[in-house]
């Protein structure tokens, strides 16, 4: 019997201690649950953020399928073959939103090379989108016309090409994926190159074809005949560029891309970006194969540069290849 109060006694110690550690465990429950219900909501927040927008409706998906898909700004010229042979070509590239065919001859087109092109359209546009087709119309026969503004154009990235020239979508779709890395700039498979002329001073310049820019690897435009920029240049070359230029171009039938890279270049003071792609020309020989043609294009040079009071083109060596596709890079 005496030994009963010390038993009771450890009894009752035991017994607190069991009610403490239960009573830690139950706080320890009742702190994970608090954290995880916390942890709940904040993953939910993002969550019904995410939803929101979403639900916003069909606008805000289009535009930013917009951002990721370009529109063919096509130059042509009563070749209606090679016309149906590169928009049965270019119709298939996988980003590809719309083309839009530069039309300045005198008679509008005819009803069946539409059938025939929108036929084309309809049957090969890839994965699953519809690709729009439309013929810009223009009453002036210039080259100018190419530069126009679009009202309705919806993608911001022009793809400028002749109706003459296919490059494989695989190269399109690179130099689509380096103009929105740098979506203000110009980014081209064509290089060509201006230098100073030493011996008329300082102001006077020489017009540099494919094989100056070969032989330095320096270049500092790229033709609009299978370039990309931006959709609010045709605003600019439209609106704001000097009407002296535009006229001399009119007149002269020549020197729309120099004037266009004049005024890509003056608006960013960036040089162009050259795209290495396989290029097939599929039409006859260009005004570049007549004589005196690199002399022109130099008298173009000075002339513009009187105009804009400057030379605003810029000088680089940078060339953007598909490292998939090369053995060192």
């Amino acid at each position: 019997m005496r030994g009963s109060p010390a038993v009771n006694r450890r009894a009752v110690h035991k017994l607190r201690q069991l009610g403490i550690s239960t009573v830690g465990s139950v706080k320890i429950k009742i702190l994970l649950c608090c954290c995880i219900t916390l942890t709940l909501l904040v993953l939910a927040g993002p969550v019904s953020l995410f939803m929101g927008r979403t639900n916003h409706g069909n606008s805000s998906d289009r535009l930013s399928s917009l951002r990721g898909r370009y529109a063919i700004v096509m130059n042509t010229w009563k070749r209606y073959d090679l016309l149906k042979e590169s928009i049965s070509h270019y119709v298939s590239c996988p980003r590809l939103d719309s083309i839009h065919i530069v039309w300045s001859e005198p008679e509008p087109p005819s009803k069946s090379l539409k059938r025939f092109l929108n036929q084309i359209v309809q049957s090969n546009s890839g994965n699953g989108h519809q690709v729009e087709l439309k013929f810009d119309i223009n009453m002036e026969d210039s080259l100018n016309n190419r530069f126009k503004e679009i009202k309705d154009l919806k993608a911001d990235a022009v793809f400028s090409i002749d109706d003459d020239v296919i490059f494989p979508c695989s190269s399109v779709e690179l130099a689509f994926s380096v103009w929105q890395s740098a979506p203000d700039t110009m980014v081209g498979f064509v290089p060509r190159m201006h230098w100073l002329d030493e011996s008329k001073g300082k102001d006077h310049y020489i017009y540099g074809g494919w094989w100056s820019v070969w032989w330095t690897g320096t270049y500092s435009m790229v033709l609009s005949k299978a370039a990309f920029f931006h959709k609010k240049y045709l605003s600019l070359y439209t609106n704001e560029m000097p009407a002296s230029i535009r006229e001399y171009v009119t007149w002269n039938r020549n020197c729309e891309d120099i004037a266009i890279s004049f005024l890509i270049a003056n608006a960013t003071g960036a040089p162009p970006i050259w795209v290495k792609g396989k290029i097939f020309e599929i039409g006859s020989t260009g005004i570049s194969s007549l004589g005196g043609h690199s002399e022109r294009r130099t008298q173009c040079i000075n002339r513009f540069v009187t105009e804009f009071g400057r030379m605003p083109l810029v000088p680089t060596s940078v060339k953007a290849v598909d490292s998939r596709s090369v053995w060192f890079w």
